[in-house]
């Protein structure tokens, strides 16, 4: 069973990572599968209230990929940590089946207590390079996490999100197979840009104004004769040279 689950651990980020040669080179060489491994360990030292050795063991991890999962978090199978330096995962936080994360990623808590205060990632969550999920609720599944984005708060399934705070951007499309990954989360045909955004917008307002002059234009009156100045009289001007 051991055997099995390690080998579908090892599946999974060949699946998700083209440059993944072999078996060995992801075991030797992928600092995210190695470091799960460890945290497979810890977390079965922490269950059994063994708290030391497993935050010894997370520590480990730590130091040797550059990834912090705290021996308390609960992971899910096939997780797939790309590059994976800067990673923090704490201690309260759930991660489902397939998910996805690439560097930089928290998932952290915004108070002290001591019960639930990091987030759960539902079934085929990624989560882009940098972003920053923080609080106790859920990420619906199948939903993405733009890259350098803030969530702080519930994302529904199938909802792509990005931003400082993040928003919704639209929905994941329909995919099947291995085309149903999508590296970082963040197609370019679905994330509209901004800047280009705001452009139309301009550009719309613009025509927009344009036909209402000319409506203005075509409605208004022709200007009326009274409106031209009156000849100055020259009798009194005559009176004053005499």
């Amino acid at each position: 069973m051991i055997l099995k689950n390690l080998r579908e651990e090892i599946d999974a980020t060949m699946a998700r990572d083209p440059a993944a040669r072999s078996r060995a080179e992801v075991v030797l060489c992928y600092p995210g599968f190695q470091a799960l491994m460890l945290h497979r360990l810890a977390h079965w030292f922490w269950v059994r209230h063994r708290l030391l050795t497993g935050r010894f063991l997370s520590h480990v991890g730590r130091v040797l990929t550059g990834i912090e999962i705290h021996p308390g978090a609960r992971i899910g199978r096939r997780l797939f940590i790309d590059h994976g330096m800067g990673v923090v995962i704490g201690e309260t936080a759930e991660i489902g089946d397939d998910v996805t994360l690439y560097q930089g990623v928290t998932l952290g808590g915004t108070s002290l207590h001591k019960g639930k205060r990091h987030p759960t990632l539902s079934d085929g969550v990624i989560v882009g390079s940098g972003a920053q999920v923080l609080g106790s609720f859920t990420v619906g599944a199948g939903a993405r996490v733009g890259a350098n984005a803030v969530v702080l708060a519930e994302v529904p399934p199938g909802v792509t999100v990005v931003g400082i705070p993040a928003r919704a951007a639209g929905r994941a499309a329909e995919r099947q197979g291995i085309e149903k990954f999508l590296p970082y989360g963040m197609p370019a045909d679905e994330i509209p840009d901004p800047v280009a955004r705001a452009l139309n917008g301009l550009l719309d307002e613009v025509h927009s104004l344009r036909a209402r002059v000319e409506e203005l234009e075509r409605s208004e009156p022709a200007p009326a004769d009274e409106f031209e100045p009156a000849p100055l009289p020259l009798e009194p001007v005559k009176r004053a040279l005499r």
